[in-house]
């Protein structure tokens, strides 16, 4: 199956660290993962001494947590980096579950219930959409998600920016 070459992947890191920063240990309500660092969670990673967590060592769990499931089904790449984006901010179902209720799959007349899985009908749903309206519709289902949160009010300015930036990355990526 077909991976990003190494040169996206790092352009892909270096765009999601901008968004997720360095080393933050906000309140509980703000920032429910708890301490955190490169967008990796002690809640998530609760093995890890995530003060001193380094950008390699966030790398590898991107790779092996993030990148590799999504972009091993062969979507393309502007896509693929939507979806990582979300999946590394909010899960990879979670991210999935929302591109799939927006999508609105049917099959044999009957709507599918979303399930967070980039099945065959999936992956061909996403493929009959052109790259920038489906960039647009993870952007909107994801701002949409946000935006029903508890810590919406604590984060919505750094949310609602990194979703202008991923517009702007969907404009250079679907070029």
């Amino acid at each position: 199956m077909r991976q990003p070459d190494r040169e996206k992947i790092k352009k892909w890191l270096v765009r999601i660290n901008g968004h997720e920063g360095g080393y933050s240990n906000r309140s509980p309500k703000a920032d429910p993962g708890g301490e955190t660092k490169w967008g990796i969670s002690k809640r998530s990673y609760p093995h890890l001494d995530i003060k001193n967590l380094t950008l390699d060592q966030a790398a590898e769990i991107y790779l092996l947590e993030f990148i590799a499931p999504i972009s091993s089904r062969q979507l393309p790449d502007a896509i693929t980096y939507q979806l990582i984006d979300f999946s590394v901010h909010s899960g990879i179902r979670r991210a999935v579950k929302e591109l799939q209720r927006w999508m609105n799959i049917v099959i044999d007349g009957q709507r599918v219930e979303p399930d967070g899985v980039i099945g065959p009908y999936t992956r061909a749903k996403i493929l009959s959409f052109s790259d920038s309206d489906l960039v647009m519709i993870i952007i909107a289902a994801r701002l949409k998600f946000l935006k029903d949160l508890n810590n919406w009010h604590d984060n919505s300015r750094g949310w609602a920016d990194r979703m202008a930036n991923n517009l702007i990355y969907g404009v250079e990526d679907t070029d």
